[in-house]
């Protein structure tokens, strides 16, 4: 009995999703020929079968989960099956790739080239002495290394012919394929291993494998379990979900510097060290209310809007455990001291590991301060199932000109609104940055608007 398994599909995918059968019980399947189309978080791609067989079953249903290295295919073996590389001729021929390129042409700037055939016949691949050369001069590749080296990301190849070529020693960046496209097929990697073991310049010699050899001593590893599991969980679900996109803009904040600055003696006569966050939230809270879209969310399975007249906002908090966001309940109703108190607790607790469960969920919408740390601009991750996430980087000196053409240095901010595309349009989003910067530049006219 003969199997197909689904092999790799890309690096760091262990699994995907069987999207739809290109073949049923009794079809003929012949070598690299796709079975299948599967779905990971980064790519559909199409499963070709290594060997040629006739199907007997199909092991999973459309819409599975596939491990890899699953069998996925039941084959009866065929006439075709046992897969033969057909004898190699010193002879030149011409490929049988299209005289349109210059390169595969029988042409004189094509001279010096070799065919080689395939186990299937009707196909040749043809390669320059001079790149064959260049590969197997001295017995090493350009890059000794690593032999074979790891294919150029203009070669066209499945992952199981890229792992063909990796388990027989071929380059794979030295063929010319002969499939769709340019696409190097499995009879081409076969072939070339073939005609080159016995025709290379020198004696064929397979130098160390990709992976390099390490001790022990120089790999730690650590499970991915708690709080760093669950971050990455939420990441990954938030980006395979959520079509992110993010707008950029500075913020002349030199009013709120003053501001702040007014303010803190009084916050800390209270026990309160005052950020630039409260402040930003609030502008954020006003903002949200001209654009109710950002402080909402998309009920995945009920295909509704859900938009929210209440203010949770979170905060991203660095701690020694990884990054937790916090929520600063009711916002909307909570003066700018008492929401930085809040903070203060709130991120006091997390670098403790003692908040709440409770304390972490429910936000409507939330602020990353990448600034307290130096950064200077990024495209934060939504949480989901939020739709948006406001970002505020490092305050920063700028040299501006007044209106009396005078130069004068103000305090500059920059500012982004990393935004969900299935239900915010980019021109929104830039209304709504404009008007949250026109707030924070000014924010003795924010104190008007507060309820």
């Amino acid at each position: 009995m003969l199997t197909i398994k689904l092999p790799e599909l890309g690096e760091g995918v262990t699994e995907g999703e069987l999207v739809r059968w290109l073949i049923k019980p009794g079809d003929e399947v012949k070598p690299d020929q796709p079975v299948a189309e599967f779905m990971t978080d980064k790519a559909t791609v199409e499963v070709p079968s290594p060997i040629a067989g006739k199907v007997k079953s199909l092991k999973f249903k459309e819409g599975d989960t596939v491990k890899v290295e699953s069998v996925i295919v039941e084959l009866e073996a065929t006439n075709e099956s046992p897969v033969k590389v057909a004898e190699t001729s010193h002879s030149p021929t011409q490929s049988t790739r299209s005289s349109a390129s210059p390169e595969l042409s029988g042409s004189p700037a094509n001279q010096g080239m070799h065919s080689y055939p395939s186990s299937n016949p009707s196909v040749n691949v043809t390669v320059t002495q001079e790149r064959v050369a260049h590969t197997y001069q001295n017995g090493h590749s350009p890059r000794e290394e690593i032999w074979p080296p790891p294919a150029a990301s203009h070669v066209l190849a499945t992952p199981a012919t890229r792992r063909l070529a990796r388990e027989l020693g071929v380059d794979i960046n030295q063929i010319v394929g002969t499939g769709l496209a340019g696409r190097v097929t499995r009879d081409d990697v076969l072939a070339f291993r073939s005609h080159y073991k016995t025709h290379s310049p020198v004696e064929w010699k397979k130098t160390p494998s990709i992976d390099p050899v390490v001790t022990l001593a120089e790999e730690e590893r650590i499970p991915l379990r708690g709080i760093r599991r669950k971050i990455a969980e939420n990441m990954q679900n938030s980006k395979r979900i959520i079509p992110h996109f993010t707008l950029m803009d500075e913020a002349i904040v030199t009013e709120l510097v003053t501001m702040r600055e007014s303010l803190k003696e009084v916050a800390a006569q209270q026990g309160i060290k005052l950020t630039y966050l409260p402040l930003v939230i609030k502008a954020l809270i006003a903002t949200c209310r001209e654009f109710p879209m950002f402080n909402a969310s998309i009920d995945d399975e009920k295909s509704e809007i859900v938009y929210k007249k209440y203010f949770h906002v979170g905060f991203a908090a660095d701690t020694p455990n990884g990054l937790v966001v916090p929520v600063v309940k009711e916002a909307h109703n909570k003066s700018i001291l008492e929401i930085a108190r809040e903070i203060q607790d709130l991120s006091q607790r997390a670098r403790e590991n003692k908040l709440k469960p409770e304390e972490m969920k429910g936000a409507t919408i939330t602020v990353t301060n990448i600034g307290s740390v130096g950064g200077t601009y990024a495209t934060p991750i939504i949480n989901h199932p939020e739709v948006a996430i406001l970002g505020m980087y490092k305050i920063m000196d700028k040299i501006t000109l007044n209106q009396e053409g005078q130069i004068a240095i103000q305090k500059a901010m920059n500012f982004t609104i990393t935004a969900d595309h299935r239900l915010i349009d980019g021109a929104v989003a830039a209304r709504f940055l404009r008007s949250f910067i026109e707030k924070i530049s000014q924010p003795s006219r924010l104190l008007l608007e507060l309820r």
